[in-house]
């Protein structure tokens, strides 16, 4: 897909991999819509970037069909690509999960995203032609201790994805999810505060270079899934 005039939505996008990838796009001409859940942080980087912010909780699944149209509005009535990349982790072990962690996590990286998309996808079938990604995580192969929660909301995006795959496919949707390994941004649901980055983890920026080269394949192929791993984790 050719980048330039395209237009662009992006979840949780105010910081970390959203950022990155928002940055990324707009350089090559997208017009970029950005959501958030913290409005001055969310407009902040918005102004910075050249992107239209749009505040926006997705967990807040009540307001979802009424949110979408307006983002889709803002971008001018026709939507190129969504980027599903709003999430959260909590990381409690078997034995200490509460029913709050659960709807906390699900509503986010499941409910929401899954509702959201479904918005979306009314217009990409209406223009025939559209662009999803999701993002994942390594945690959509592999659990791990302490992922009973996180690992099985990843675990789920993975299967909504290859349904939706067979779904779209005949609409000329192309729907890819990328899992990166670690990477250090500002995630964990008790601390939005980006970090810093380290040398053995990846940061936002291997992320976004990847999702841009997905999109930017020539719309007769698609990328169903790709993992992104830090060449050196130790």
């Amino acid at each position: 897909m050719k980048i330039s005039n395209s237009t662009i939505l992006i979840t949780g996008g105010s910081s970390g991999i959203g950022k990155e990838t928002a940055k990324q796009f707009v350089k090559k001409g997208a017009k970029v819509l950005i959501t958030g859940r913290n409005e001055v942080k969310l407009n902040n980087v918005a102004n910075k970037i050249g992107a239209i912010p749009l505040l926006f909780d997705i967990s807040q699944l009540d307001s979802i069909s009424l949110l979408t149209e307006k983002a889709i509005l803002l971008l001018g009535g026709r939507i190129d690509v969504l980027v599903n990349n709003a999430g959260i982790g909590l990381f409690p072990k078997l034995g200490e999960i509460t029913k709050e962690d659960l709807q906390d996590v699900y509503s986010t990286n499941v409910f929401g995203l899954a509702l959201l998309t479904q918005e979306v996808v009314k217009t990409f079938k209406n223009q025939n032609y559209g662009n999803i990604i999701n993002i994942g995580s390594s945690a959509s192969l592999k659990g791990f201790v302490g992922g009973t929660i996180y690992a099985a909301s990843k675990f789920a995006l993975r299967g909504m994805t290859q349904s939706w795959q067979a779904e779209l496919r005949k609409f000329n949707i192309r729907v890819s999810l990328v899992n990166p390994s670690e990477v250090a941004t500002a995630f964990a649901a008790a601390n939005r505060e980006e970090r810093e980055e380290v040398s053995n983890k990846l940061g936002p920026k291997e992320i976004a270079d990847s999702i841009v080269s997905v999109v930017e394949m020539r719309n007769k192929g698609f990328v169903p899934e790709i993992n992104i791993w830090a060449t050196n984790p130790f």
